[in-house]
C-alpha cells in the first residue's frame, strides 16, 4: 500500500522496458545467426584447388616476353626441350 501512487511505472516506463527487451532479443538471435553462418561455412581456403605449375615452354616463353632470352635462343631451346620429352605434342 505504500507504493500505491509514488512509485508505479508509467506509460513510458513500460514501452522502454518493451522496446528493450525487444532489442536485446533481436540482438541475441541476430549474434546466434552470425555465429552459425560463421561455423558452418565451408572451408574455401583448404579446398582452394592449388594452381598448376607451368610447363617448361610456359617458362621459357614467359623469359621470352621479359626479354631474358632472344628469339634465336628461344627457338633453340624449344626445339631442345620438344625433341627430349617423349611425349611432346
Amino acid at each position: 500500500m505504500m507504493f500505491w501512487y509514488d512509485h508505479d511505472v508509467g506509460g513510458w516506463g513500460w514501452f522502454a522496458m518493451t522496446a528493450s527487451m525487444i532489442l536485446f532479443w533481436a540482438l541475441i538471435i541476430t549474434a546466434a545467426a552470425l555465429l552459425s553462418k560463421a561455423l558452418n561455412r565451408p572451408y574455401e581456403h583448404i579446398h582452394a584447388p592449388v594452381p598448376a605449375a607451368p610447363t617448361p615452354e610456359q617458362i621459357l616463353a614467359q623469359r621470352l616476353a621479359r626479354g631474358e632470352v632472344d628469339e634465336d635462343e628461344y627457338q633453340r631451346r624449344l626445339a631442345v626441350l620438344r625433341t627430349s620429352r617423349p611425349n611432346a605434342p
